[in-house]
């Protein structure tokens, strides 16, 4: 029977600030954005940061916390047409958080589409976005949106998100694994958490044969 799950970081991603690893400056206790989520007053924002960091996360967390419409476009593969969609909807709904992956890859006119809905607080807008806004985001919507930036993970982080996924995981915690050591999956993994799970999970899978069996993860050479 062919595997239908999907990969271990969607599997692991949180869904509330309480077990979001890493990015304390942001969503620790007291954080600004941490504070305004809390309080239900969430600006439109760029988060920019590296891959695999927790800019889609965050903005899932976000709308989970709020309960608030959620849309979600690709700059890659959306048009203007998406855009003013999404826009209709979120009008009719009278509220919509509209997030935007790889957002400076839209133009002037898609990135200018976004200005008359983001002023009027028709939709929050959360763009994400692993280059400098300042260079590719049009100073127009720029002025409309807070930007916060995400930082590369940590060892600490890294670590903490293997135990987390060997404990919790509906797939890794009924198996036996062992890790020798950590550094060579942290170091491929360059700070993208993404990257270290998936990673992490082509390894155990590759070493497993049985659920009853010990997995060692064994040391670098």
């Amino acid at each position: 029977m062919k595997n239908t799950l999907p990969p271990l970081a969607e599997r692991m991603r949180p869904e509330t600030l309480d077990d979001l690893v890493g990015q304390e400056h942001l969503a620790g206790k007291g954080s600004i954005l941490r504070t305004a989520i809390e309080q239900g007053k969430v600006p439109s924002m760029i988060l920019w940061g590296p891959p695999g960091t927790g800019k889609t996360t965050i903005a899932n967390i976000i709308a989970h916390t709020l309960q608030a419409p959620f849309f979600t476009l690709s700059a890659i593969s959306s048009g203007v047409k998406d855009v003013r969609e999404a826009i209709d909807t979120a009008k009719q709904l009278q509220k919509g958080i509209l997030f935007i992956d790889e957002i400076h890859r839209f133009n002037k006119g898609q990135q200018d589409a976004l200005l008359g809905a983001v002023e009027k607080g028709i939709v929050t807008l959360i763009g994400a976005t692993t280059e400098n806004p300042s260079f590719e985001v049009n100073s127009a919507l720029l002025s409309r949106c807070q930007v916060y930036v995400l930082k590369s993970l940590e060892e600490k982080d890294l670590v903490k998100l293997l135990q987390l996924a060997m404990e919790k995981d509906e797939v890794l915690s009924q198996k036996k694994i062992e890790l020798k050591e950590t550094a060579a999956l942290i170091n491929i993994s360059g700070g993208d958490a993404r990257k270290l799970l998936n990673l992490f999970e082509l390894v155990v899978d590759t070493l497993s044969s049985s659920s009853n069996k010990m997995i060692t993860i064994p040391m670098s050479r």
